[in-house]
């Protein structure tokens, strides 16, 4: 079965001859016209039977719960198809659907006849959609071991708002877009879920021109290898996130990357849980690697003796490495890996109330880790999620997130709880494709204290078992070196130049002799330079000085000194300064000064590439 579905704000339709002989009789061919609509053509095909017509009809019904629309046309479409049922069936089944849909305001267009239309279509993100429903379909067919939360994430029910910040929530298909175009792009991917993707974005490109990561032919798909330049950039973000979690309260721990899956606290939380794992056997035992740290940090935190004076307690780890087997056409570049690092911790918290406080200081952690490493608030946007109970028992407290925020958000409210978290929140870096992805992002967990059998004594001398709080302020380590390339990529395509924070910058200064003669001098220099704890190489090449500064600017090196005798003989730098576009004079101190101001306050390490470019081998990509 094919279907062509479209939220309209009306239809007008006339039945003008009938097509073929056995279609449907009507007393009185005269035009029809509704209004606040879903319109869905259908093809019926051979082979189509009543499961089919059962989860067609299902799916249609989900989504139009979505966008909060209670009323559809079934529309009989011959055109979407070229193997068609034969017309008793078809009629037997569209009748089908229609009696499946009886809660709904249903209706259909009368099969079998020629009729001319006329449809006005909304313009919001879920107004077009397509499927295709076959017997094939029904129960996919999957070798590797699935969670139930992963099985079960399709049938959730689920409507999709859009929130103000002045808590005015609207439903998805009433909401004006046109001056939040990245917000309509996240509604329509995170609602239909279509991770797959077409065509590389362009990070992939850049990710491998850098000198920064590629990927790995000799591992399996979605895991990376990273050059020295990469590793640079990876480890630096990932001792500011470390850092900032540990100013934060933070503890650091480091948790095993593999785990019995027949642990009993393992079988329930991975069935609560959607996501894909690898999984070995070893010795009889069944073992998968970690998805996330959390299980890790709860077996730990199930040994600690704890007081609800210690709450909120944090524990915190980098993982290196989450895993997960994500869907072979959803994985590309760096958005989307099997193996990942992430930045991940939890609070403990003695009850809700305290949670809910506590999910607010961390969202502000959050937003400002994410600008400090280069991504601005309007680089991303947020969504949030929640049962419908907690909203009703919480509404002040979700619309001071959305306020926080500033700009509209997407909300997905759920009927019911589903997952083990009532509440989760994320920004979602929207790229040069219109594909999003969740950078920082928070939960609240009501279950996995309980299960891991976590206590802490409460005032009344009492245990009682925590709520848990899963934050990781940047998300993956990966996708932020992601969003800086897919932003350097637009701001090449609009004319400017690309550019890392210049606290991430491999190189951030380079210094070019004109000559031999002049080698001893930028030597000096360059040691004045790095005792500073500044990033400084010299490109020694027997190469014109055209090539060489046209080099440094390929590789987006922020400073460039170019060393003759009208250099050495002056008190002051001549620096071409690549993001301005200039060359201008400083003294010395006033050079450290201007880094120093883009550079304090973050983590620094040394060059991880040979000082002389002449040492250095060409990488082959």
């Amino acid at each position: 079965m094919r279907i062509l579905q479209l939220h309209c704000d009306s239809i007008e339709y006339t039945p003008t001859k009938k097509e073929i002989k056995s279609a449907e009789e009507i007393d009185d061919p005269k035009t029809s016209r509704l209004e606040e609509i879903v319109v869905a053509f259908v093809a019926i095909e051979d082979g189509d039977d009543s499961s089919v017509a059962k989860n067609a009809i299902a799916q249609i019904k989900n989504s139009m719960e979505k966008i909060g629309c209670k009323k559809l046309l079934l529309y009989p479409y011959a055109h979407l198809s070229s193997n068609l049922a034969k017309p008793p069936i078809a009629i037997s089944l569209l009748k089908e659907m229609e009696d499946n849909a009886s809660e709904l305001e249903v209706s259909h267009s009368p099969f079998g006849w020629t009729k001319s239309y006329k449809i006005q279509v909304k313009g919001h993100p879920l107004a077009e959609s397509s499927k295709v429903v076959t017997k094939d379909t029904l129960e996919p067919v999957d070798a590797e071991i699935t969670s139930d939360a992963l099985k079960g994430e399709s049938k959730i029910r689920s409507f999709w708002k859009i929130m103000t910040p002045d808590g005015k929530m609207t439903n998805i298909g009433d909401f004006d877009f046109s001056k939040h175009k990245k917000l309509e792009i996240l509604a329509k991917y995170e609602s239909t879920k279509i991770r797959r993707v077409d065509e590389p974005p362009p990070h992939v490109a850049l990710m491998k021109k850098m000198a920064i990561a590629d990927y790995e032919p000799a591992s399996d798909s979605g895991n990376m290898r990273f050059y020295p330049n990469g590793r640079l950039i990876k480890s630096l973000i990932e001792r500011y996130v470390t850092e900032r979690v540990k100013e934060y309260g933070g503890c650091e721990v480091e948790t095993p990357i593999m785990y019995d899956s027949e642990h009993p606290s393992m079988v329930s939380y991975f069935n609560r849980f959607p996501a894909r794992q690898y999984n070995i056997d070893s010795e009889g035992k069944k073992l998968f690697l970690r998805f996330a740290a959390c299980f890790g940090q709860f077996l730990m935190a199930n040994h600690y003796q704890l007081s609800y004076k210690n709450l909120p307690y944090k524990l915190y780890e980098l993982t290196r490495y989450s895993f997960r087997r994500e869907q072979s056409g959803e994985l590309v570049g760096l958005r989307r890996l099997r193996a990942f690092t992430m930045p991940d911790c939890h609070a403990f918290c003695k009850d809700l109330p305290q949670a809910v406080d506590e999910i607010k200081t961390r969202f502000d952690l959050s937003q400002n880790v994410l600008t400090e490493l280069g991504i601005e608030s309007s680089d991303y946007e947020m969504a949030i999620r929640f049962t419908e109970d907690f909203y009703n028992d919480n509404k002040s407290s979700i619309e001071e997130l959305v306020k926080k925020h500033g700009r509209p958000v997407l909300v997905e409210m759920w009927k019911e709880k589903f997952f083990y978290f009532v509440l989760k929140w994320e920004f979602n870096f929207v790229d040069n494709l219109g594909k999003a992805s969740a950078l920082s992002t928070d939960q609240i967990d009501v279950e996995n204290g309980q299960r891991y059998e976590i206590e802490y004594i409460d005032e009344n001398n009492k245990s009682q078992h925590p709520v848990i709080l899963h934050n990781s302020p940047s998300g993956a380590i990966e996708r932020i070196i992601y969003a800086l390339l897919e932003k350097a990529a637009k701001d090449s395509k609009e004319g400017r130049k690309p550019q890392f924070p210049l606290w991430l910058a491999p190189t951030q200064v380079r210094v070019i002799p004109l000559n031999e003669d002049f080698y001893q001098y930028c030597e000096k220099l360059s040691e004045k330079i790095s005792s500073n704890n500044i990033r400084v190489d010299i490109d020694d090449r027997n190469e014109s000085i055209g090539k060489r500064i046209r080099e440094a600017e390929k590789e987006w090196i922020r400073y460039i000194l170019v060393i003759g005798e009208k250099e050495t003989n002056s008190e002051n730098l001549s620096i071409r300064d690549r993001q301005l576009g200039t060359v201008r004079e400083l003294p010395f101190d006033e050079f450290l000064k201007e880094i120093n101001r883009q550079t304090n306050g973050k983590p620094f390490t040394g060059l991880n590439l040979p000082k002389h470019l002449s040492k250095r081998p060409q990488l082959m990509v």
